[in-house]
C-alpha cells in the first residue's frame, strides 16, 4: 500500500525533473517544437539524456513532462497586482515594517512627552506663577509697602509719590503690565529705604583723600566749580552706600564717597579750618532724619556731584 501511495508523487517529481530539463535544453525546445513529430523527437531525446545518466524514465512520465512543458506547469507565476497582492506582501513583510513602525512610535512618543514636560508643562507653570504675581504678589507688596513709608510720617509730597506709584502698581497688574507693575513695586521699595534713611553727610578728612576738588567746565573754561568729597555716616557709625548721580556724564553710581557741589564760601570756609590744623573740625555738612527725602543741609550747598575726580 504504501508503494502505491507514493507513486503519485514519485511521477510527479520525475515530471518536473523532465521539465526542468527540457527548460534547461532550450535549443532543444527551440528545434523540437517546430517538427511535427515534435512530441516523439523530444521523448526520444530526453530518453537518451536520461539513459546517458544511467536513469530510466518510463515513457508516461517523458509525456508528461512534454504536456506540463507546452502547458506551462510546475512553473510560478506571480499573482497578477492588486489590493490582496498588497496585503500578502505587507503580511510576510510583517517583521521588517513592524520593526520601523514601532521605532517611529516610539519616537513620536518620547518628542510628545519630550515636548510636554520642556515646553508645555514650564511655560504652564510660568503662566500660572505670572498670574499668581499680577493677583496677589504685586498688590500685596504695594500694599505693605504704602503702609511702611505712611508709618513714617514723611512730608506730604513723598506721601503722594507714594500713593501715585501705588496706583500705578495696581492699574498695571490688572492690565497684565507685569514689567510696569514690578518696576512700581520697585520704585515703591526705593522710596521707603530713602525715607528710612537715616545718616549725616560729613566733608571727609583723612590722610590719601582730598577734601575738596574743582573743575573748570568744558563749556565755560572762565568759570570754577567747587566739590567738598563727603560721605554718609549711619547712627551706629557705618558708612552708608548712596546713590549719586553724576552731573558731569548723567550716570548714576552707588558710592561711599562723593563730592557734593558748593558755592565759593562754603568751600573757603572748609578750606580755612582745614588749614588752621589740617583737619576739619566742623565736618557736618548736613542731616538726613527719618520720613524726609532730602538732606537738610547746614552750610550752603549746590544742586549737583560728581563720583571721580
Amino acid at each position: 500500500m504504501a508503494e502505491k501511495a507514493d507513486a503519485p508523487l514519485d511521477d510527479l517529481m520525475m515530471a518536473m525533473d523532465v521539465v526542468d530539463t527540457l527548460r534547461h535544453d532550450e535549443q532543444l525546445v527551440a528545434r523540437e517544437l517546430g517538427a511535427e513529430d515534435r512530441d516523439e523527437r523530444m521523448i526520444a531525446r530526453l530518453r537518451e539524456i536520461y539513459a546517458s545518466q544511467g536513469i530510466e524514465v518510463p515513457d508516461h512520465i517523458l509525456q508528461a513532462g512534454v504536456e506540463g512543458l507546452k502547458e506551462d506547469r510546475f512553473v510560478y507565476a506571480p499573482p497578477a497586482a492588486g489590493f490582496m497582492r498588497l496585503l500578502a506582501r505587507v503580511y510576510v513583510s510583517r517583521l521588517t515594517w513592524s520593526r520601523w513602525l514601532a521605532g517611529a512610535v516610539l519616537a513620536c512618543v518620547i518628542l510628545a512627552a519630550g515636548w510636554q514636560f520642556l515646553v508645555v508643562a514650564p511655560r504652564e507653570r510660568a503662566a500660572a506663577a505670572l498670574q499668581v504675581e499680577l493677583t496677589r504678589d504685586i498688590p500685596e507688596a504695594l500694599t505693605s509697602l504704602s503702609g511702611r513709608i505712611a508709618g513714617l510720617g514723611p512730608e506730604e509730597p513723598a506721601l503722594e509719590e507714594a500713593r501715585r506709584l501705588a496706583s500705578a502698581g495696581r492699574t498695571a497688574a490688572e492690565d497684565g503690565k507685569v514689567e510696569a507693575a514690578r518696576k512700581a513695586v520697585a520704585d515703591l521699595r526705593a522710596l521707603a529705604s530713602e525715607l528710612a534713611a537715616v545718616y549725616e553727610v560729613r566733608i571727609v578728612s583723612r590722610p590719601g583723600t582730598p577734601t575738596g576738588v574743582t573743575r573748570i567746565p568744558e563749556v565755560n573754561p572762565n568759570a570754577k566749580n567747587y566739590y567738598l568729597v563727603v560721605e554718609a555716616v549711619g547712627p551706629d557709625g557705618k558708612v552708608v552706600e548712596r546713590t549719586i548721580k553724576s552731573e558731569e556724564d548723567g550716570k548714576e553710581k552707588t558710592v561711599t564717597i562723593w563730592a557734593q557741589r558748593v558755592p565759593a564760601s562754603t568751600f573757603d570756609k572748609v578750606r580755612k579750618d582745614k588749614e588752621r590744623d589740617g583737619i576739619v573740625q566742623d565736618n557736618l555738612l548736613g542731616t538726613k532724619v527719618r520720613g524726609k527725602l532730602g538732606v537738610d543741609w547746614k552750610d550752603a550747598v549746590e544742586q549737583g556731584a560728581i563720583t571721580t575726580w
